[in-house]
């Protein structure tokens, strides 16, 4: 079920595997995007999506009846196997082509170019939730290999051309990124905010 809300959207979803202990403010991955629980039943729960959710990825899309991606958050005492993901949704991806063969495809998808400098080949990305690695680079489009298990179990066996895919990158890239490009010199600083913090830290007037 899809509600209006005043600010966003409420969607009802209907799961069984991922209902075990799952509870009212419990963190749950919808296609990529890490959204709260709000309200809980024996086979559903609810979670509200504001603007910049709806903006930012494709759950804004869905109608009723659609397949989406489910996966609950990692604990820490589990195994740890695949890459790191967060379910901060950085942009949307296009799939341009789409080429199967017997029980494997290969998708090849598009990226606004500002994100292609965290793609590189053998690397990791996430199609919504989905954690893949790049199997090739040609400018700003990035090729993934699908095994038989993950067109089986997920969204992206049913999906084709045009359809878009949350994606998001490595953050260990970005933070390597930011650390060589961030330049404390060159930043912005609100004078009224460095006072304030000083004041509290050194108690300087």
């Amino acid at each position: 079920m899809i509600e209006q809300k005043k600010q966003g959207m409420r969607y009802t979803i209907s799961a069984k595997t991922v209902m075990d202990d799952l509870r009212v403010g419990d963190s749950i991955s919808v296609n990529g995007v890490c959204l709260t629980i709000v309200k809980k039943r024996k086979d559903s729960f609810c979670m509200d999506l504001i603007e910049e959710t709806l903006n930012k990825s494709n759950l804004g899309e869905l109608t009723v009846g659609d397949h989406i991606n489910l996966e609950r958050s990692m604990k820490i005492s589990d195994r740890f196997n695949g890459h790191i993901v967060q379910g901060h949704i950085e942009t949307l991806g296009v799939i341009l082509e789409k080429q199967v063969q017997d029980n494997e495809a290969v998708l090849s998808v598009g990226l606004d170019p500002e994100w292609m400098r965290y793609c590189i080949p053998k690397g990791s990305i996430t199609l919504d939730a989905v954690a893949l690695t790049i199997a090739a680079i040609n400018s700003n489009i990035v090729k993934i290999a699908l095994i038989p298990y993950t067109i089986e179990n997920t969204t992206l066996g049913i999906k084709g051309k045009s359809d878009t895919v949350n994606i998001e990158t490595d953050i260990i890239g970005k933070y390597i990124d930011r650390l060589l490009t961030f330049d404390v010199e060159e930043t912005e600083i609100d004078a009224n905010i460095l006072k304030a913090i000083r004041h509290i830290q050194y108690g300087e007037s």
